[in-house]
């Protein structure tokens, strides 16, 4: 038996959610997509695969006949809405994925901690740049500790909607700290560049740890092993060139502004490339295919989890 879910969030995000659920999920069904727009194209496309729309927000949601039966609700909005569907939510026991930066739930990349977290009545999906390049701070930091973490995240100006646009601010704050929380770096640091080049270019991704010191080879194939991973439910997910490496010295310290600190030891710089699948959203939008991939994988986990339990 399938999980039903509702997305609420008619936008890119949830559309394009929306889809991968009904195409690729074996343990999930659409129960319901939930907009404000009664024009939007999100609702217009759910009515016509046959799901159960409103166009009256959480509150039509909770009318809905649909929602008792609904196990999983995506929150595909923006990080003020959040809050409150979060607590309406709660209080009518349902399973909450946010894909806002919101950062009411623990913070889940699949990838690193997709177990850990799996009986929270709300997770939180970071933000797409933190799905990126997570993981590969965390590659890094089990094979030797990271001191510092920074991540750009440039993404194409056309994939970036009022609702990215609009959360900036939590973009960076809840990204710098799931790269100290999930990634396991003792300072991070994030940085979003919307490129508005044309034609619009597939997301690009620098991770740059510094560590004390480290085995080259070994956080080379840690870093390959978890990009392999990544791309079992991202498939355009994907290293840009070599793993890069460069030795400071203690004569020549590289000063870190955020830490206040000088540092020396190993350098290592990661260049990731995202496509999209495609199956709503331009391949060029690989920042929001992945933060769909990845709530589509938690919330399949979370599905399972119960299957098995009951």
């Amino acid at each position: 038996m399938k999980a039903k879910v509702a997305i609420i969030g008619s936008g890119n995000i949830g559309t394009d959610l929306m889809i991968k659920v009904m195409r690729l999920s074996e343990v999930l069904e659409m129960g319901a997509m939930v907009g404000v727009d009664p024009k939007s194209d999100g609702l217009a496309r759910a009515t016509r695969l046959g799901v159960a729309t409103t166009s009256e927000g959480i509150d039509g949601l909770l009318d809905m006949p649909q929602f008792e039966d609904i196990k999983i609700v995506f929150d595909a909005t923006s990080a003020g809405a959040h809050a409150r569907h979060d607590a309406v939510l709660r209080e009518r026991g349902k399973r909450v994925i946010d894909l806002t930066p919101a950062a009411i739930g623990p913070y889940v990349i699949p990838a690193v901690n997709g177990g850990e977290h799996l009986d929270a009545p709300n997770l939180n999906m970071v933000t797409c740049g933190g799905q990126a390049t997570i993981p590969i701070v965390a590659a890094v930091n089990r094979i030797s500790p990271v001191i510092y973490g920074e991540i750009v995240a440039s993404i194409a100006s056309k994939s970036a909607g009022p609702g990215t646009r609009a959360n900036i601010d939590e973009f960076t704050e809840t990204t710098s700290k799931a790269i100290e929380v999930v990634g396991g770096a003792r300072r991070g640091k994030a940085v979003i560049v919307l490129n508005p080049a044309e034609p619009p270019l597939i997301m690009r991704d620098t991770v740059y740890c510094l560590c004390g010191d480290g085995d080259e080879a070994a956080i080379e194939q840690s870093v390959l092993e978890m990009v392999m991973e990544v791309a079992t439910y991202v498939p355009g997910y994907r290293l840009k060139q070599k793993v890069q490496f460069e030795r400071i010295s203690h004569n020549d310290p590289l000063v870190i502004p955020e830490m206040g600190e000088a540092f020396a030891g190993l350098k290592v710089s990661v260049f990731l490339e995202v496509e999209g699948a495609a199956h709503y959203l331009p391949a060029y939008a690989g920042n929001l295919d992945i933060m769909t991939s990845a709530a589509l994988r938690t919330a399949e986990r979370i599905a399972e989890q119960e299957l098995q339990t009951a």
